[in-house]
């Protein structure tokens, strides 16, 4: 499945700053780069980095005496989603798990699982199957907390969100890692482009880890999971911020698009994942 996916932001500069940006498609073992460009104008210095896990791509910018920035990002990707049947998909104890895995069961600045174990336990406890556990998450999320823009902002937390019932993207993926969290389920953020999202905007969902692989599982139900380009995962949105900036920068517009690139595309709807785990892992 292949998609071409783009950015670009136009900053006023109100003195010298440094931008960390995360916008470049990741390199995984499903997910390929067949192209790509990325220009900042005027001339700056610029360096591309990867995270401490050696996942995430990073470029740090600094702006020195320019006054505006055009920075734009476009990259030619081929996908390889994978679908498993739900019977096959079994629950591995948490002695057994991977290593590398362990830190996404901790609760985190925007994922306060600690503070969920009651609520989790009364609604998800009884449902033994893992996978239809972190479905009827997705499912309750979906049906109790409403999709409104600019209900939250950069502070807002899963706590926050299951007090106001209400919040974008970022906070339906929290809420999510939370309570999966919360049941001893491994789960992480994922922030990515995303095919058919209207308006077109970065997007964010959430993965839980069950058996030996992540599964992709979005609340909001705005993009088909099979229709996600990777930008990033982590721990919260904290780990995957698309831009951070140090120093005074003014966001002045922001442009995002992702664009299949076949003849037909065949979503994977909600229903399917009612059937069948859909992995973007490998």
């Amino acid at each position: 499945m292949q998609f071409h996916v783009a950015s670009q932001f136009e900053y006023k500069v109100e003195q010298r700053s440094t931008v960390i940006l995360n916008v470049h498609a990741l390199r995984t073992p499903s997910q390929e780069i067949i192209e790509e460009q990325f220009s900042v104008e005027p001339k700056i210095r610029c360096e591309e980095f990867l995270s401490t896990n050696n996942e995430n791509r990073f470029v740090r910018l600094e702006t020195g005496t320019a006054k505006k920035l055009s920075i734009r990002y476009s990259a030619r990707v081929e996908t390889h989603v994978k679908a498993h049947r739900r019977s096959e998909i079994d629950a591995v104890p948490i002695a057994q798990l991977d290593r590398a895995v362990i830190p996404y069961l901790f609760p985190s600045r925007y994922c306060q699982s600690d503070r969920l174990g009651r609520l989790a336990w009364n609604k998800f406890g009884g449902i033994v199957h893992p996978y239809e556990r972190v479905t009827a998450i997705a499912d309750w999320i979906h049906d109790n907390v409403e999709y409104l823009r600019g209900s939250t902002n950069s502070e807002t937390s899963a706590f926050d969100t299951i007090t106001q019932r209400a919040g974008v993207c970022r906070d339906f993926a929290h809420l999510g890692i939370a309570i999966c969290r919360a049941l001893s389920i491994p789960a992480r953020y994922f922030s990515g482009y995303a095919y058919q999202l209207q308006p077109a905007d970065f997007h964010a969902c959430f993965e839980a880890y069950i058996g030996s692989r992540w599964y992709i599982f979005d609340a909001t139900r705005l993009a088909p999971l099979n229709g996600l380009v990777r930008i990033s995962m982590g721990r919260d949105a904290a780990d995957a911020s698309i831009a951070t900036v140090f120093g005074r920068i003014q966001l002045v517009s922001m442009a995002v698009s992702c664009d299949w690139l076949g003849d037909k595309f065949v979503p994977w709807t909600h229903r399917k994942t009612l059937q069948q785990g859909l992995s973007l892992d490998g």
